[in-house]
């Protein structure tokens, strides 16, 4: 069965109004924060010669866009493209991501996910690295969906974990517990190891690497 043609939703102008007030109340507020990135395994300085898919739990997509800005581009030299759900919410981030110099894609694992995959291919092949939160858009928190893993298979890209964690932060009342450091803020943000998925998989290696990732993510995340 061939997947129909979805079209995403755009940002209305009150969506692109608010991202550019939060993301400039966002500009303060990093003026203020102790940010540091921690990369005991080399992989933002190897991903030079190959791009990697940036695996970011949803509630710390703020961790990942500045990880990107102030640390994987500059070293690196690549841009980044990220999925982004395919929904009215979804266009709100998309303006954010934007705000951020990265390219957003639309789809998820169950909206438009084929036509993201492509579209995703076609990035990496013009040597964009490429991100996903592997527990979005919708839940349950902390859980991998198939759609990272499908990414990786696809692509042939290794997936690097990105753990972060803050001393001060205000967390919202939303599904993914979403997280914002407050005003001088200690964070703390680490790559974890590369981890390669086989374009081959049957249904027990398939859960064994999606448990494998969500222990990797554990492991430099606190819960």
């Amino acid at each position: 069965m061939t997947e129909s043609v979805v079209i995403p939703n755009n940002a209305s102008l009150t969506q692109r109004l608010v991202v550019r007030g939060l993301y400039a109340l966002l500009r303060l507020l990093r003026l203020t924060w102790r940010m540091r990135f921690s990369d005991p395994h080399g992989v933002i300085k190897t991903s030079r010669d190959k791009p990697f898919i940036l695996c970011v739990w949803h509630n710390r997509l703020i961790f990942g866009m500045y990880a990107y800005s102030n640390n994987i581009k500059p070293i690196s030299g690549r841009r980044l493209a990220a999925m982004v759900s395919a929904s009215k919410d979804g266009a709100f981030l998309v303006e954010a991501l934007k705000a951020f110099d990265i390219d957003p894609v639309r789809g998820s694992t169950s909206r438009r996910g084929r036509q993201a995959l492509l579209e995703l291919s076609r990035k990496m092949k013009s040597g964009m690295h490429l991100g996903i939160t592997p527990d979005g858009p919708r839940g349950p928190i902390y859980e991998i969906q198939d759609g990272i893993l499908a990414l990786a298979q696809v692509t042939g890209l290794p997936i690097i974990p990105l753990g972060a964690s803050v001393s001060r932060k205000y967390q919202f009342n939303s599904w993914d517990q979403f997280q914002l450091p407050m005003p001088f803020a200690r964070c703390e943000v680490v790559y974890g190891p590369p981890l390669q998925v086989p374009r081959e998989l049957d249904d027990e290696k398939r859960a064994s690497i999606r448990e494998e990732l969500k222990s990797r993510m554990n492991a430099i995340n606190p819960l």
